[in-house]
Protein backbone atom coordinates (compact mmCIF):
# COMPACT_ATOMS: atom_id res chain seq x y z
CA UNK A 1 0.00 0.00 0.00
CA UNK A 2 1.34 3.38 -0.99
CA UNK A 3 -0.05 6.91 -0.67
CA UNK A 4 1.18 9.65 -2.98
CA UNK A 5 1.45 12.96 -1.12
CA UNK A 6 1.50 15.81 -3.62
CA UNK A 7 3.13 19.05 -2.52
CA UNK A 8 1.38 21.65 -4.65
CA UNK A 9 3.26 24.59 -3.14
CA UNK A 10 6.03 26.45 -4.99
CA UNK A 11 8.07 26.02 -1.79
CA UNK A 12 9.65 22.58 -1.52
CA UNK A 13 10.13 22.68 2.26
CA UNK A 14 7.45 25.16 3.34
CA UNK A 15 4.20 24.96 5.25
CA UNK A 16 2.50 22.41 2.98
CA UNK A 17 5.54 20.14 3.19
CA UNK A 18 5.38 20.39 6.99
CA UNK A 19 1.74 19.28 6.99
CA UNK A 20 2.38 16.44 4.55
CA UNK A 21 5.38 15.30 6.61
CA UNK A 22 3.11 14.88 9.63
CA UNK A 23 0.88 12.67 7.48
CA UNK A 24 3.84 10.70 6.13
CA UNK A 25 5.18 10.02 9.62
CA UNK A 26 1.80 8.77 10.82
CA UNK A 27 1.29 6.58 7.75
CA UNK A 28 4.68 5.01 8.40
CA UNK A 29 3.62 4.16 11.96
CA UNK A 30 0.51 2.55 10.47
CA UNK A 31 2.62 0.42 8.13
CA UNK A 32 1.67 2.33 4.98
CA UNK A 33 4.29 3.59 2.56
CA UNK A 34 4.14 7.15 1.25
CA UNK A 35 6.09 9.55 -0.94
CA UNK A 36 6.02 13.35 -1.03
CA UNK A 37 6.05 14.52 -4.64
CA UNK A 38 6.77 18.22 -5.20
CA UNK A 39 5.36 19.71 -8.39
CA UNK A 40 8.08 22.38 -8.42
CA UNK A 41 7.97 26.11 -8.92
CA UNK A 42 8.23 26.45 -12.69
CA UNK A 43 5.43 27.55 -15.01
CA UNK A 44 2.92 24.76 -15.65
CA UNK A 45 1.03 24.36 -18.90
CA UNK A 46 -2.72 24.32 -18.44
CA UNK A 47 -5.34 22.32 -20.31
CA UNK A 48 -6.37 23.80 -23.68
CA UNK A 49 -9.39 21.50 -24.19
CA UNK A 50 -8.01 20.09 -27.45
CA UNK A 51 -9.48 16.65 -26.54
CA UNK A 52 -6.53 14.86 -28.18
CA UNK A 53 -6.18 12.74 -25.04
CA UNK A 54 -9.75 11.47 -25.57
CA UNK A 55 -9.49 11.15 -29.34
CA UNK A 56 -7.04 8.29 -29.54
CA UNK A 57 -3.83 9.80 -28.18
CA UNK A 58 -4.34 8.30 -24.72
CA UNK A 59 -2.40 10.98 -22.87
CA UNK A 60 -2.07 14.74 -22.69
CA UNK A 61 -0.77 16.34 -25.87
CA UNK A 62 1.77 18.21 -23.73
CA UNK A 63 4.34 15.65 -22.63
CA UNK A 64 6.30 17.76 -20.15
CA UNK A 65 8.37 16.16 -17.41
CA UNK A 66 5.98 17.10 -14.59
CA UNK A 67 3.07 15.39 -16.33
CA UNK A 68 5.09 12.24 -16.99
CA UNK A 69 6.41 12.09 -13.42
CA UNK A 70 2.97 12.67 -11.91
CA UNK A 71 1.24 10.02 -14.02
CA UNK A 72 4.02 7.53 -13.29
CA UNK A 73 3.74 8.04 -9.56
CA UNK A 74 -0.07 7.82 -9.63
CA UNK A 75 0.19 4.55 -11.51
CA UNK A 76 2.27 3.12 -8.65
CA UNK A 77 0.09 4.53 -5.84
CA UNK A 78 -3.04 3.22 -4.15
CA UNK A 79 -4.22 6.59 -2.84
CA UNK A 80 -3.44 10.28 -3.12
CA UNK A 81 -3.42 13.30 -0.83
CA UNK A 82 -3.07 16.70 -2.48
CA UNK A 83 -1.44 19.44 -0.41
CA UNK A 84 -1.95 23.09 -1.31
CA UNK A 85 -1.24 26.56 -0.01
CA UNK A 86 -3.95 29.21 -0.14
CA UNK A 87 -3.54 31.96 -2.74
CA UNK A 88 -6.41 34.45 -2.93
CA UNK A 89 -8.73 31.93 -1.25
CA UNK A 90 -7.88 29.17 -3.73
CA UNK A 91 -5.15 26.75 -4.81
CA UNK A 92 -2.23 28.16 -6.83
CA UNK A 93 -2.69 28.18 -10.60
CA UNK A 94 0.23 25.81 -11.16
CA UNK A 95 -1.43 23.08 -9.07
CA UNK A 96 -4.81 23.48 -10.77
CA UNK A 97 -3.14 23.48 -14.20
CA UNK A 98 -1.48 20.09 -13.71
CA UNK A 99 -4.54 18.62 -11.96
CA UNK A 100 -6.83 19.79 -14.79
CA UNK A 101 -4.64 18.02 -17.34
CA UNK A 102 -3.84 14.84 -15.47
CA UNK A 103 -7.31 14.24 -14.04
CA UNK A 104 -8.87 14.64 -17.48
CA UNK A 105 -6.34 12.81 -19.64
CA UNK A 106 -5.35 10.08 -17.16
CA UNK A 107 -8.53 9.70 -15.14
CA UNK A 108 -8.16 5.91 -15.06
CA UNK A 109 -5.13 6.34 -12.75
CA UNK A 110 -7.33 8.09 -10.18
CA UNK A 111 -10.66 6.31 -10.44
CA UNK A 112 -11.79 4.55 -7.24
CA UNK A 113 -8.56 5.33 -5.37
CA UNK A 114 -9.14 6.97 -1.98
CA UNK A 115 -8.17 10.62 -1.86
CA UNK A 116 -7.99 13.69 0.33
CA UNK A 117 -6.60 17.19 0.23
CA UNK A 118 -4.91 19.31 2.88
CA UNK A 119 -4.46 23.07 2.75
CA UNK A 120 -2.42 25.62 4.61
CA UNK A 121 -3.20 29.30 5.00
CA UNK A 122 -1.89 32.18 7.03
CA UNK A 123 -5.36 33.20 8.19
CA UNK A 124 -8.32 32.69 5.80
CA UNK A 125 -9.35 31.03 2.55
CA UNK A 126 -8.76 27.46 3.67
CA UNK A 127 -12.36 26.26 3.26
CA UNK A 128 -12.75 27.52 -0.32
CA UNK A 129 -9.41 25.97 -1.31
CA UNK A 130 -10.40 22.71 0.35
CA UNK A 131 -13.72 22.73 -1.52
CA UNK A 132 -12.05 23.44 -4.88
CA UNK A 133 -9.64 20.52 -4.59
CA UNK A 134 -12.26 18.02 -3.44
CA UNK A 135 -14.13 18.53 -6.71
CA UNK A 136 -11.37 16.70 -8.57
CA UNK A 137 -12.00 13.62 -6.44
CA UNK A 138 -15.78 13.58 -6.58
CA UNK A 139 -15.90 13.68 -10.39
CA UNK A 140 -13.52 10.71 -10.60
CA UNK A 141 -15.45 8.36 -8.27
CA UNK A 142 -12.71 8.60 -5.64
CA UNK A 143 -13.71 7.86 -2.03
CA UNK A 144 -12.90 11.02 -0.06
CA UNK A 145 -11.22 10.31 3.27
CA UNK A 146 -12.16 12.65 6.09
CA UNK A 147 -10.59 13.70 9.37
CA UNK A 148 -11.78 15.22 12.66
CA UNK A 149 -12.01 18.70 11.10
CA UNK A 150 -11.54 20.24 7.69
CA UNK A 151 -8.03 19.36 6.60
CA UNK A 152 -6.21 22.62 7.18
CA UNK A 153 -3.21 23.92 9.01
CA UNK A 154 -2.39 27.55 9.72
CA UNK A 155 0.89 29.39 9.60
CA UNK A 156 3.06 31.70 7.57
CA UNK A 157 6.20 29.63 8.15
CA UNK A 158 6.88 25.94 8.87
CA UNK A 159 7.60 26.86 12.50
CA UNK A 160 4.14 28.43 12.69
CA UNK A 161 2.58 25.23 11.38
CA UNK A 162 4.44 23.18 13.98
CA UNK A 163 2.69 25.29 16.64
CA UNK A 164 -0.75 24.55 15.17
CA UNK A 165 -1.41 21.57 17.41
CA UNK A 166 -5.01 21.09 16.30
CA UNK A 167 -4.04 21.28 12.64
CA UNK A 168 -1.28 18.70 13.06
CA UNK A 169 -3.65 16.42 14.95
CA UNK A 170 -6.08 16.76 12.05
CA UNK A 171 -3.28 15.61 9.72
CA UNK A 172 -2.55 12.58 11.90
CA UNK A 173 -6.23 11.63 12.11
CA UNK A 174 -6.49 11.90 8.34
CA UNK A 175 -3.47 9.63 7.93
CA UNK A 176 -4.92 7.01 10.29
CA UNK A 177 -8.28 7.12 8.52
CA UNK A 178 -6.54 6.71 5.16
CA UNK A 179 -4.53 3.76 6.46
CA UNK A 180 -7.67 2.17 7.91
CA UNK A 181 -9.52 2.51 4.62
CA UNK A 182 -6.66 1.03 2.59
CA UNK A 183 -6.27 -1.91 4.97
CA UNK A 184 -10.03 -2.54 5.00
CA UNK A 185 -10.14 -2.37 1.21
CA UNK A 186 -7.27 -4.83 0.92
CA UNK A 187 -8.84 -7.23 3.43
CA UNK A 188 -12.27 -7.14 1.81
CA UNK A 189 -10.88 -7.64 -1.71
CA UNK A 190 -14.22 -6.67 -3.21
CA UNK A 191 -14.59 -6.11 -6.96
CA UNK A 192 -15.11 -2.55 -8.14
CA UNK A 193 -18.70 -1.35 -8.64
CA UNK A 194 -20.43 -2.11 -11.92
CA UNK A 195 -19.74 0.57 -14.50
CA UNK A 196 -22.44 1.81 -16.82
CA UNK A 197 -21.66 3.30 -20.20
CA UNK A 198 -21.31 7.00 -19.52
CA UNK A 199 -24.15 9.28 -20.56
CA UNK A 200 -23.28 12.90 -21.32
CA UNK A 201 -25.89 15.55 -21.97
CA UNK A 202 -25.84 19.30 -22.32
CA UNK A 203 -28.41 22.02 -21.86
CA UNK A 204 -28.70 23.20 -25.47
CA UNK A 205 -31.08 21.49 -27.89
CA UNK A 206 -30.55 21.52 -31.64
Amino acid sequence: MKVLLVNGSPHADGCVFTSLSEIAETLKKEGVESEIFWIGNKAVQGCIACFECRNGLGHCVFQDELYKQFTGKMKDSDAVIIGSPVYYAGPPGSLCSILDRICFSASELFKHKPAACVVNCRRGGASSTFDRLNKYFTILEMPVISSQYWNSTHGFTPDDVRQDLEGLQTMRTLARNMAHYLKSQEKAALPLPEQEEKVATNFIRN
